[in-house]
């Protein structure tokens, strides 16, 4: 399945940029219909992130349509709310100086089964910024030549959870510190695994596409020396966030915007003043092949 845009009956969808993305009207969360949501899932396949704008919904009608995508992945570093465990509610005030997923990455690598897919909901928005980007590795994928793509077919990744290179190997709760809210949310995993091997170029489970699988949690490649390792990441992680790889959601109160992670990296921009407030839930996935 490409990222064409295919005729519906029941929702209007809109391409964001000509790699991946796209705006759907037509869809009501609060009260979703089985043939919506069916046109919904095949439009999101179809483009890996899409956007539902003016969307007025509870916490639970936001886990009820989190629960049609499959089993909900409680975030083994984070807590979720009081009420609503299944949510992880992110927030940023004026002064904080720490972003939640100001990275390059893919949800939940580390994990042996990573997340399938997240969903965001806007409660607060700054005036202008906070954007987040995404990018399609899937057309990562396609660009990268023929000898690389044989050099690197059977190779694997060892992705972890925490202290990793990108971060310059602090942990989390020390990362956290310009940001209390977020701090106070951290957790011990316990015997919960968070370190795993991955396959560099996945396929994806339902379209049968082959992707880049590459983000910060990646830190090793099998069978090469740590020189090499370094080249070939550097190079991997540059050419899977190119320009026309990517698409851009502007943040509005009311906006949801749900992203495959089986092929898609995403980085939320940090350059904003203003509260921003978003409720997440992310959705259980299976053993990347």
């Amino acid at each position: 399945m490409d990222g064409s845009t295919a005729a519906y009956k029941h929702i209007t969808v809109t391409p964001i940029a000509g790699s991946m993305g796209a705006e759907i009207k037509g869809v009501n969360l609060a009260a979703l219909e089985d043939d919506v949501f069916s046109e919904l899932y095949d439009a999101w396949l179809r483009h890996q992130v899409v956007v539902l704008r003016d969307q007025e919904i509870t916490p639970d009608q936001q886990l009820a349509f989190a629960l049609r995508f499959g089993e909900i992945h409680f975030h083994p570093y984070m807590k979720g709310m009081d009420d609503h465990p299944e949510i992880l509610e992110i927030v940023k005030d004026p002064g904080d100086n720490y972003t939640f997923g100001a990275s390059w990455h893919t949800d939940q690598m580390f994990n042996p089964q990573p997340a399938k897919a997240t969903m965001l909901y806007a409660k607060e928005s700054p005036s202008a910024g906070g954007d987040t980007i995404f990018a399609n590795m899937h057309d990562a994928y396609d660009a990268l030549s023929d000898g690389l793509k044989d050099m690197l077919a059977d190779v694997k990744t060892w992705c972890v959870g925490d202290r990793f290179k990108a971060a310059g190997g602090s942990a989390r709760q020390e990362r956290y510190t310009g940001n209390q809210k977020m701090a106070s949310k951290v957790r011990d995993p316990g015997n919960l695994q968070t370190e795993s091997a991955h396959p560099l170029f996945r396929t994806h489970p339902e379209t049968g596409r082959k992707a880049l699988y590459i983000g910060g949690h990646a830190q090793t490649l099998h069978g090469f020396e740590p020189a090499e390792v370094e080249a070939l990441l550097g190079f991997l992680r540059s050419h899977s966030v190119r320009p026309e790889f990517t698409c851009r959601v502007r943040w509005e109160p009311g906006t949801l915007t749900l992203w495959d992670n089986r092929s898609v990296q995403h980085y939320a921009v940090p350059d904003y003043k203003e509260r921003r407030r978003m409720h997440r839930i992310t959705i259980a996935g299976d053993t990347p092949f």
